[in-house]
Parts: structure tokens; C-alpha cells; sequence
């Protein structure tokens, strides 16, 4: 069955278990795409946990054709326009800082990562949680009191070398008042409430005009739910987690078989495959 918007301007694309591959890269094949996608008037938006500072870093040879849907939605960026920014309240962060330290002295192996604007702080600076934090934060500072920051603080994110879903339970009561993301198997991301990936996305299509039946989103992960149901064509990879695949419209090929990039190419030509496009819910 064909797919239902012809009319293709904007694609947000999650990073990691979407877009990246097995070794965590960018697959070769996408700067083409984007030359492609640039010459049909088509937006493309790394949408991601990561900070600001590291997707640029990523795509350094494309910034001109990349939108940057930041820190799971709380800071976007079209080239040198910001097109939204959400910051959390510094009493909030000091007393969520409190707390992760107090986990740790209770025995928890966890270290927590603070998101401003400016750069990504950390005070735990052991090599195996350094070597997790690099991964993520191009613009990465060690200080000795995260408490006592001069920067917009954007989200938090805590890194569990267990397994984020038994620290979450931790940090139930800070729904209350925040959103509590488990967003990878070891990350827990702590950011206002009505921040999220959808949101952003959603925020983007008003900055640009730019309607749900005119956007595609990919994604994998939990974090990537809110964004299913900004745009026509929503796509899960089949290495999602089954509530991604529950709420997405279409399902494609996995990040290790290059689903993204296979998937909007046969959206520009027009010719789905059955094995692609699933049943529409």
C-alpha cells in the first residue's frame, strides 16, 4: 500500500539502536542522502539524549542540512537560530544531585552527568565512567562541586553501570514534578515535564510550517515514543522496544541493517516494500 504523504519536508531520526550502527557510527551512506534530501527541500533532524555540541560534532561536514533536536528535545537548533531551549530550576538540580549521591552511598554504581548549555559536567572522573560520559558529551568538564555551576542546566542523566530500570524505581516520586526517562539500558534522563523528543519535534513544525502529514520520525527506545505521534509517518526499527513498535505507525529494518537510511530512500522513490511499510494501526 502506498505510503500516505507524498509531501515529505522534515525527518527526525533517533542516534543510537536507529540511526548508528552495531559500532555506534554514522553509516556511509547517509551524506549522499542528505545531499539529496537538501536538494528537495527536505529538513533532516539528528534527534537524540546526546548534547548539542556532540550531534554538531557528528555531522560537522552537513551542519547546514541538519536540524538538532538536543538533549531528548530540551534544546533545538537550526544552524546559529535556537529554536527552543527548556532549563531546569537550579533547586531542582541541586536536590536531584543530592539524591544521586546519596544512592551511591548506599551502594549504587552510578554517576550522574549534568547537561547545560554550554558544556556537560561530571565529578565522578573514574576512568570507566569517564570513558561512558565521552561517548555521549563532546564538550565534557570535570568539576568538583556539580552543585555550583555557572550554565543552564538542561537535563540530567544518569548513567547505572547495572541497569537503569532497577535505579528507576529511585526516582519515582520526581514524576511528581519531572519526567524520569529510562532511555538506554544504563541511562535514566531527568528533565522538566512536556520535555520530550515529540515535543520538540512538534515545536520545529510550528517554527518551519511544517505539518505532521508532512514528517517522518525513526526511532527505538522509550524516549522516542512521544515522537511517534508527531508525524504521518512514523517508523519503528525492528530492534525496538515493543512499546516504540506499538505506538509507530510503520515499522522498518534494524540500525544493523541500515534501516533509516533504506527506508527514506524508498520514501523519495516512492516505492515501499511490504517488508517495510507494516499494517498501519
Amino acid at each position: 500500500m502506498p505510503f500516505p504523504s507524498p509531501d515529505l519536508r522534515l525527518i527526525a531520526v533517533d542516534m543510537d539502536g536507529t540511526l548508528l550502527d552495531g559500532e555506534g557510527r554514522i553509516p556511509d551512506d547517509l551524506w549522499p542522502l542528505l545531499d539529496r534530501l537538501h536538494e528537495r527541500g527536505i529538513r533532516f533532524a539528528p534527534a537524540s539524549g546526546r548534547q548539542l555540541a556532540t550531534l554538531q560534532r557528528s555531522f560537522a561536514g552537513h551542519l547546514d542540512d541538519a536540524v538538532f533536536i538536543a538533549e531528548n528535545g530540551a534544546y533545538v537548533v537550526e544552524g546559529d537560530t535556537e529554536i527552543s531551549t527548556d532549563a531546569m530550576d537550579a533547586a531542582f538540580t541541586a536536590s536531584l544531585i543530592a539524591r544521586v549521591r546519596g544512592l551511591v552511598a548506599s551502594g549504587r554504581d552510578l554517576g550522574i552527568v549534568v547537561c547545560g548549555k554550554r558544556s556537560a559536567y561530571i565529578e565522578r572522573a573514574d576512568a570507566p565512567f569517564l570513558a561512558e560520559a565521552e561517548k555521549y558529551y563532546a564538550k565534557l568538564q570535570i568539576v568538583d562541586d556539580l552543585v555550583r555551576l555557572d550554565d543552564q542546566v538542561l537535563k540530567a542523566a544518569i548513567f547505572d553501570f547495572a541497569d537503569a530500570a532497577t535505579t528507576a524505581p529511585a526516582l519515582e516520586d520526581l514524576r511528581a514534578s519531572h519526567q524520569v526517562v529510562v532511555s538506554g539500558q544504563h541511562w535514566i534522563d531527568v528533565m522538566n515535564q512536556g520535555v520530550n523528543k515529540g515535543a520538540a519535534l512538534r515545536r520545529l513544525q510550528a517554527a518551519t510550517g511544517i505539518t505532521p502529514e508532512q514528517t517522518a520520525v525513526f526511532g527505538d527506545y522509550l524516549n522516542d515514543l512521544e515522537m511517534m505521534d508527531a508525524a504521518a509517518l512514523s517508523f519503528a526499527m525492528a530492534n525496538a522496544h515493543p512499546d516504540v513498535a506499538a505506538r509507530a505507525r510503520y515499522s522498518a529494518p534494524s540500525n544493523l541493517d541500515n534501516g533509516v537510511v533504506t527506508t527514506i530512500h524508498k520514501l523519495l522513490d516512492g516505492e515501499p516494500e511490504p517488508e517495510v511499510a507494516a499494517t498501519p494501526r
